[in-house]
């Protein structure tokens, strides 16, 4: 329910008259519970989502876009050699403890995640520091609205990782004073800030009414974890909540056609896929990989359980983002050609593989559901799998293991890109730099040949010969196959009529700053 309540009664002039004050707020469903509501150590949508109106970065997305506009910063330079980016940064802005965001602020806040020396390193696990910041040699403070970071090799997408949401800027003070549990009491400077989080219930936010960049519309934003789709659609239209993520594919339509709602989507950055570890048996054998993508009926997928939610994949990248190429290896449903592959590497049919599946989570669809369908599909040509659900934090945990403790053959995962660069795709899922915990290539593949080549890329301007680059490697990765794509979400949101002015943002993390109510 879109709750307009809280009436409070306000004496106007001398006259005595009354006048009614609307107390605003906005109830969001979310797919699962947050992880953290620390920018730095977030790594899932639903984090993200509940997190991010409470942050600024020096840098920003544009509403509606990747294209970048000032930030916490209200200009830059580069130098000739691409090595020094020097941030003069926005006068007066506080954090919404009242400390000073400064230099010594941004100074503080990517040190934290990169220097293992520094006193408050071990406050959290930052999952995103070696992509975002992986190439910083030092931060200078130049003086206290002037800040020099300096790189030890030019970065093409450094200006983009510098809007993501692991550089944004949260109190020191806070930090010092919380420690480890900064986590679960964030400090931002962002248009929303926090009140409480009762983990399993909701996250609450309430507006700041000093942010530098205007007060928001609405008084307050409440964030509830609702793990099931059906559930979560069926408290939007009995009115208990009003925004929802996750649509049932089957209820889409109807929904659309609901006067009191509206639906809102677009293209996404997304794409779902199943990882396969491939320095293990038996998926250390190319030939496996290639057959697990030739047996699963994706097409099947997309068309009877996504029901129009979702695009069928060919390639790890989406289409929207630029260097996309659909000239790579073609995996189409082929369950004969699978056979022939297993045969050919001698696969043991008696094996039995643990394929691990999240229950419910950010970006995921219909992951039992999906996996189900694999199951079956990969039966069918002889690879027997057990299905191990877990709850989305604990799947987390368990996929992000050093390849030395990970114990895991086979899982599914999506991805939705940070930034708008191929960089944030192909790079931290895929290069041999990028096994975690230094990164998100959670299957282990490792192919020289393409670490050469994203490596490359990452460290020219020239977008013409970085698009060369990454469509060679995008080639050579499909050819491998370490991960099974099988399409690429349209972002879909519900939400009642009464909401106006959201926008999607290709990033997947939610805008409530210029929302108002009807």
């Amino acid at each position: 329910m879109l709750v307009l309540g809280l009436m409070v009664l306000a004496v106007a002039g001398c006259g005595g008259e009354e006048q009614a004050l609307e107390d605003t707020q906005i109830i969001i469903g979310l797919q699962a519970e947050p992880t953290t509501l620390d920018p730095a150590q977030l790594t899932d949508y639903n984090s993200s989502r509940a997190a991010m109106e409470m942050y600024d970065s020096l840098i920003r997305f544009k509403d509606g876009s990747t294209e970048l506009e000032p930030g916490l910063a209200t200009e830059w330079e580069i130098s000739d050699d691409g090595l020094e980016y020097t941030f003069k940064l926005r006068q007066g802005v506080k954090f919404h403890d009242g400390t000073p965001f400064d230099a010594d602020a941004v100074k503080f806040n990517i040190d934290r995640q990169i220097d293992p020396e520094h006193p408050y390193h071990d406050t959290g696990e930052f999952g995103y520091a070696d992509f975002t910041f992986g190439m910083v040699e030092e931060v200078v403070v130049v003086d206290a609205e002037t800040v020099k970071i300096i790189l030890n090799e030019p970065f093409a997408p450094f200006l983009g990782n510098m809007a993501m949401n692991s550089a944004s800027m949260v109190s020191p003070e806070a930090i010092k004073e919380y420690g480890k549990d900064i986590s679960q009491n964030p400090v931002g400077t962002g248009p929303f800030k926090f009140v409480s989080w009762n983990p399993g219930v909701e996250v609450i936010l309430e507006k700041n009414e000093d942010c530098w960049r205007g007060a928001p519309n609405v008084d307050r934003l409440i964030f509830r974890p609702i793990v099931e789709d059906q559930t979560r659609l069926t408290e939007l239209e009995a009115g208990n909540i009003d925004f929802i993520v996750g649509i049932p594919p089957d209820d889409l339509e109807r929904l659309k056609d609901d006067a009191d709602l509206q639906v809102v989507e677009q293209p996404g950055m997304h794409t779902w896929y199943v990882a396969l570890n491939c320095q293990r048996p038996p998926f250390n054998d190319v030939r496996v990989r290639q057959a697990v993508n030739y047996a699963i009926n994706k097409e099947a997928i997309v068309d009877n359980i996504l029901k129009g939610t979702g695009v069928l994949a060919k390639n790890i990248l989406p289409p929207v983002i630029w260097s996309y190429t659909d000239d790579v290896q073609d995996y189409s449903y082929n369950p004969e050609k699978a056979r022939e592959l297993l045969k050919e590497a001698g696969y043991d049919e008696s094996m039995t593989i643990d394929f691990y599946v999240p229950k419910s989570g950010s970006g995921m669809q219909q992951p039992v559901t999906m996996a189900t369908a694999i199951q079956s599909d990969l039966e069918a040509v002889g690879i027997k799998t057990n299905i191990q659900q877990l709850e989305w934090g604990t799947y987390l945990d368990k996929m992000f293991q050093p390849v030395d403790k990970s114990d895991v053959l086979m899982h599914e995962l999506s991805w939705l890109g940070d930034n708008g660069d191929p960089d944030n795709f192909l790079y931290i899922l895929l290069s041999g730099e990028q096994w975690p915990t230094n990164g998100f290539n959670e299957g282990f593949y490792k192919n020289p040949e393409v670490d050469k080549l994203l490596k490359e890329a990452r460290i020219i301007s020239d977008q013409d010969k970085r698009v060369e680059l990454y469509q060679q490697a995008q080639k050579l990765i499909m050819a491998d196959s370490p991960l099974v794509v099988v399409d690429h979400e349209t972002q879909i949101v519900a939400m009642k009529k009464k909401i106006k002015g959201f926008e999607l943002h290709p990033t997947g993390v939610f805008r409530f700053d210029k929302v108002s109510i009807e």
